[in-house]
């Protein structure tokens, strides 16, 4: 068994949409902004294994400061607005490294 995780950074996109009026990611542009992550990591050849899983995910328990997405193993939260937010923390986090604390949560 080896000790080198699947994939060096997973990527969990919050989908939850509730139904009793409280903010959702799900209401907030969440499925979009997932898949320009996968599409992007794709293209930047990052995606798969030992490198960068995108995901779905349901109720974060967040969705008051949604939309949320949240980077593993870190287990660092971030919220977003658009597309270029997500490339931002492609960019910054997953490729480089480096936290972008203005998205942080």
């Amino acid at each position: 068994m080896s000790d080198t995780p699947y994939f060096k950074h997973h990527v969990f996109f919050c989908m939850n949409k509730r139904d009793d009026g409280r903010n959702s990611c799900g209401d907030h542009g969440a499925e979009t902004a997932q898949k320009h992550a996968k599409k992007r990591c794709k293209e930047l050849g990052i995606n798969g294994h030992g490198k960068v899983r995108i995901n779905q995910a349901g109720c974060l328990d967040r969705c008051e400061e949604g939309p949320v997405l949240v980077v593993y193993p870190e287990g660092t939260w971030y919220t977003y607005v658009d597309k270029e937010d997500i490339d931002e923390i492609i960019d910054s986090h997953i490729v480089g490294g480096k936290v972008v604390d203005r998205l942080k949560i």
